[in-house]
């Protein structure tokens, strides 16, 4: 086996460990917890919309009360005190020329996206209840560092419930506490359920680039799990639990509904149409007595996947931000992307930086790789000899390769296996500038304004395409002539390929390319020095 196949070989590897990564992150089977109990515990009174008679989509709408704080303009409807629009302020759209991103949103075209909170029992407010406030609109203050946006339901029986909405400066956790004063004659022990309603076609991704959207939850028993919409139609989950927080992911952005700590609550999904999914926790709360009252808090994260915000929030939220089967890889390159931006304050300048730091931890790796390349460079005109002198017989052309190989003392597969190791590193740096929501719309140089977004004037992947045009001149050149023209027309699929690959991830390719062909050049041009000596000195 010449160098040529070896490389040849760590491609098509590194291809597979690609798409089987892919596939592992988007379509393969999402593990069910074996303590599921039977959906009917969750009540059906917790269902969050009204379904009309030809099957569409239905969500009841009152007035909307606006929200402007530093970091959100939120719009909740009287209707429940739903929250039904979020737009993050600080974070653009995927098209910059629309405006900030919106995160929640009922409109339906596609994204359909709210938060539901309700009470269950003696007649308590639910999501379908209309409550009343005292403006229509709340202003966060710029010597404020909270706002406060409460609703009241309508008394029922002497018993009076508000929902408060407390929005702090520079957080995306957003406080939603229920308090409940028992005016009645009677004891009460209601529920309080929490909700995310999703639509199962927007924020899906394309195909050269899938992501993940759907629901999530987390707890100290079963960690991190995702849920797939189709697996929320095929088996609703529904687990009991001490602990832990229920949401909505999707690339870049997470909403988590994080109960009272030490609260039992029951997580729980549903299929609510074909296109509209639920889920949600639930939780029973202590009897409150007659002339009693009680205040039941809750938190909501809605905004970016930033480490150190959902760390803050909730134990395990920061589990969101998922760098695939090589996270343990993953997460301390992304500390070490993040430490040299703080030096460079330039994204674009930090993923150079990294990648330089990367290619000096395999140095040595890659110089013994790229010195059995240039041996076998040396040899392609005697390998061309014995392949013209044998012909067509391969089991001699075979014998007299190897015993060339031991006379030089050189091995084939020398330069398989320092790749082959930094293959894992490879992939965990590809999904780690993939996830991360540092580069979305981070600037670099010029004309490259967002790098997580593809090169508006393909440079960068011209620039790809170019280095791996250099690589191979430099590479030894088969013998197979196949192989040859493969070789050469690698460059120019992969470049079609880097197209549509976000900015950000070609600059690290392409830097790591500059940085192999200067080391495969130096040592080749060591290897051609010694080659000639050797030759000198046999002349002699």
């Amino acid at each position: 086996m010449d160098t040529r196949r070896i490389v040849l070989f760590v491609i098509f590897s590194f291809s597979i460990m690609m798409l089987w990564d892919a596939w592992q992150r988007k379509d393969a089977p999402i593990e069910t917890n074996s303590t599921q109990i039977a959906t009917t515990t969750v009540p059906s009174a917790t269902s969050p919309v009204a379904v009309n008679e030809d099957a569409q989509f239905k969500l009841e709408k009152g007035k909307r009360i606006q929200v402007e704080t530093d970091l959100f303009h939120a719009e909740i409807d009287t209707y429940g005190a739903d929250l039904r629009r979020l737009v993050l302020l600080k974070h653009r759209a995927n098209d910059i020329k629309e405006g900030n991103f919106v995160l929640m949103d009922d409109a339906a075209s596609p994204l359909f996206y709210v938060a539901q909170t309700g009470l269950k029992g003696q007649d308590l407010p639910t999501h379908h209840t209309v409550f009343n406030t005292t403006n229509t609109q709340y202003t966060l203050q710029p010597d404020a560092d909270v706002l406060e946006v409460r609703f009241s339901a309508p008394s029922v029986n002497n018993i009076n419930v508000d929902k408060v909405y407390t929005f702090h400066r520079n957080s995306y956790v957003v406080d939603v506490t229920y308090e409940i004063k028992n005016g009645s004659t009677n004891a009460i022990s209601p529920s309080v359920y929490y909700q995310i309603i999703h639509d199962n076609q927007s924020n899906q991704g394309t195909a050269l680039m899938p992501t993940f959207t759907g629901g999530a939850y987390y707890n100290e028993a079963d960690k991190y799990k995702k849920l797939k919409f189709e697996e929320m139609k095929k088996k609703p989950l529904s687990i009991q639990t001490n602990d832990g927080w229920v949401g909505l992911v999707q690339h870049y952005f997470v909403s988590a509904w994080i109960p009272k700590e030490g609260l039992t609550r029951k997580f729980y999904t549903s299929e609510l149409t074909e296109k509209y999914y639920s889920i949600g926790t639930m939780s029973t709360i202590n009897s409150i007595p007659a002339g009693g009252a009680v205040t039941i808090p809750a938190r909501l994260y809605a905004g970016p996947q930033i480490h150190q915000d959902l760390v803050a929030a909730a134990p395990g939220l920061e589990y969101t931000v998922d760098y695939g089967w090589l996270t343990i890889i993953a997460k301390p390159l992304f500390w070490l992307l993040s430490k040299i931006h703080l030096l460079v304050n330039n994204w674009g300048g930090a993923i150079i930086l990294l990648t330089v730091l990367i290619k000096a931890a395999f140095f040595r790796l890659s110089a013994s790789s790229y010195k059995s390349m240039a041996q076998m460079r040396e040899l392609a005109p005697r390998l061309q000899a014995l392949k013209e002198k044998f012909g067509e017989d391969k089991q001699k052309m075979q014998q007299a390769m190897m015993e060339m190989y031991r006379t030089e003392k050189i091995n084939p597969l020398g330069g398989c296996l320092p790749i082959l190791v930094q293959i894992p590193v490879f992939i965990s740096l590809y999904w780690m500038l993939l996830g991360s929501v540092e580069l979305r719309h981070a600037p670099f140089i010029l004309w490259i304004q967002d790098l997580s977004a593809k090169d508006p004037y393909y440079v960068l992947p011209l620039l790809m395409g170019a280095s791996m045009i250099v690589q191979t001149y430099l590479n030894p050149t088969p013998t197979d002539p196949i192989q040859a023209k493969v070789m050469k027309i690698m460059p120019v699929v992969f470049s079609v390929f880097f197209f549509f690959f976000p900015a950000g991830l070609v600059l690290y390719w392409l830097v790591n390319n500059v940085l192999s062909i200067w080391q495969q050049w130096f040592i080749n041009k060591s290897i051609h020095a010694d080659a000639l000596a050797k030759k000198g000195n046999a002349k002699k």
